[in-house]
């Protein structure tokens, strides 16, 4: 594993992001796998919420699916070094907030949300709106 992606796990390790992350995954009665690059994938999650195809936490990448695609563990993957650099928890705040930019600049949750956009739009699956008074 290189040597980001160790510093990655061990920050969202030391920020008490991936224990909750592993937490939600235990609570949604996830089945844990060894992911790339430090990642921890957790399929079968029970609940509904969030709606997403996949969410991350820390470095655990937990969705309700059996598998996920490659680009979408790409894209997780850059949400995990988020979580490192936001310093763990705070990062929440933050993301609801973006999401509500988003929402108020377009109708939708992730077209200019930054957290979405530096995780690529494209890989995480999601469409590009433009702001709503250009339309």
């Amino acid at each position: 594993m290189k040597r980001r992606y160790r510093i990655r796990r061990v920050l969202n390790l030391v920020n008490l992001s991936t224990p909750l992350g592993l937490l939600i995954a235990a609570v949604g009665r996830a089945r844990l796998a060894p992911g790339p690059d430090g990642l921890i994938l957790a399929y079968g999650y029970r609940y509904r919420f969030p709606i997403a195809g996949a969410f991350t936490v820390g470095n655990v990448v937990v969705t309700r699916h059996s598998q996920l695609s490659e680009r979408l563990i790409v894209h997780e993957g850059r949400h995990a070094t988020q979580w490192a650099f936001c310093v763990g928890l705070p990062m929440l705040p933050l993301y609801v907030l973006a999401m509500a930019v988003s929402m108020a600049i377009c109708g939708d949750q992730a077209s200019y949300n930054p957290f979405e956009r530096l995780a690529n739009l494209d890989d995480g699956g999601y469409a590009r709106r433009g702001p709503w008074w250009s339309r």
